[in-house]
């Protein structure tokens, strides 16, 4: 089968193994050290680094449409968003009467702006099952048509890079508004509990964190699966050489379609992870800025390799965490500088750096063989 075809390989082993080893360490350290211990880590800390494997299975779906498509995505940001606003919307509902104005039904942004009942678009929010479907069909179904209607024209390279961008920007603006229902400016927030259970408490954060490396794991297999079938050496074909691949009679819109959603759901699913454990989503998910950082963080891993998106992903935000405290306003420039540092002396990032120290090893002879010479 497709999908245990990954878990033959060393490096997709090696992968999960490290991924499981972290959740394991972290968790233990969690639950079984002294708070007054150097090893400790802290609810914060077990928050902070769930968020940071949110962005690495983002960033592995940005890698699976770039690195093995070639389409540079600069609007991932959108359907990332969405997921974390079907999360948030069935978190919400699960406030209830214990909102600020006590309403059973409408949530506090709704009752302060007058609204006199739940939208349509509210109902069946309030069942964790729908939700969840909801996260995986919202950014999927809104990716099957803008990628059916972009592939069928045959929009390629930059202008497709752009039309991304300008579809994220959109619904920013449109998020952004009260009259949507979707909070306005300040998003979703004050959220109490998550299938019946308290996110204030240390072990509901654990358990979202563990959920994360969990999906994070089932993502990168999935990714994995599709790159090593036909159908990822089609797609690698669609990106080196579209006009030659439609030539030897591959519908390569389709290929790019279905690769597409799968793309978009992934983010999703990481949107969602993302909102319970970070308490709120506004539409600043939806920034263009926040896309094209995201390619920064494929881009410093390593374009094409899967983990080297995930590496990207944590070092890139762990560096943010660390010099937005240090130098809030030049991180910025920092980011940009780190970008254009990788461009010019690590084209294939930090994952094509390993590749290259690890065929140097493979290609140095060995002392028989050196005396044999």
């Amino acid at each position: 089968m497709w999908l245990t075809r990954p878990l033959q390989e060393r490096s997709t082993q090696v992968f999960l193994g490290v991924l499981f080893a972290a959740l394991v360490v972290v968790s233990a350290l969690h639950l079984f050290m002294p708070e007054d211990s150097a090893l400790y880590v802290s609810s914060y800390t077990v928050t902070l680094l769930g968020k940071y494997l949110c962005y690495a299975l983002l960033a592995v779906a940005v890698d699976l449409v770039w690195g093995y498509l070639g389409i540079l995505s600069l609007g991932h940001g959108a359907f990332f968003a969405l997921g974390g606003y079907a999360m948030g919307m069935y978190l919400m509902r699960q406030i209830g009467d214990r909102g600020v104005y006590g309403h059973p039904t409408l949530p506090d942004f709704m009752v302060f702006l007058n609204w006199q009942e739940l939208p349509w678009y509210w109902h069946g929010f309030d069942m964790a099952w729908f939700a969840f479907i909801m996260v995986l069909l919202a950014p999927g179904l809104l990716a099957l048509v803008f990628g059916f209607l972009a592939f069928r024209s045959r929009v390629t390279g930059v202008y497709l890079s752009i039309i991304t961008q300008a579809l994220t920007f959109a619904l920013m603006l449109a998020f952004f508004r009260n009259e949507m229902g979707f909070g306005g400016n300040n998003g979703l927030t004050d959220f109490k509990d998550i299938l019946g259970f308290d996110l204030r408490t240390d072990a509901t954060r654990l358990g979202l964190f563990i959920a994360t490396g969990i999906a994070l794991a089932i993502g990168y297999v999935i990714c994995r699966g599709i790159v090593t079938s036909k159908l990822g050496r089609v797609s690698v074909a669609c990106r080196d050489a579209e006009a030659r691949t439609r030539f030897l009679g591959y519908r390569v819109e389709r290929v790019q379609l279905f690769v597409f959603v799968v793309s978009a759901m992934l983010a999703g699913v990481a949107g969602a992870l993302y909102v319970p454990q970070v308490g709120i989503i506004n539409p600043s998910e939806f920034s263009p800025l926040f896309s094209i950082e995201i390619v920064v963080w494929v881009a410093l891993g390593g374009r094409a390799t899967l983990y080297g998106a995930v590496i990207g992903a944590i070092l890139v935000n762990y560096a943010k965490t660390v010099f937005t405290g240090i130098m809030p306003d030049a991180w910025l420039f920092a980011l940009g500088g780190l970008f254009v540092l990788v461009t010019v002396f690590l084209p294939k990032g930090i994952a094509g750096l390993l590749q290259k120290r690890k065929k140097a090893e493979t290609t140095e002879p060995t002392p028989a063989q050196e005396a044999t010479a």
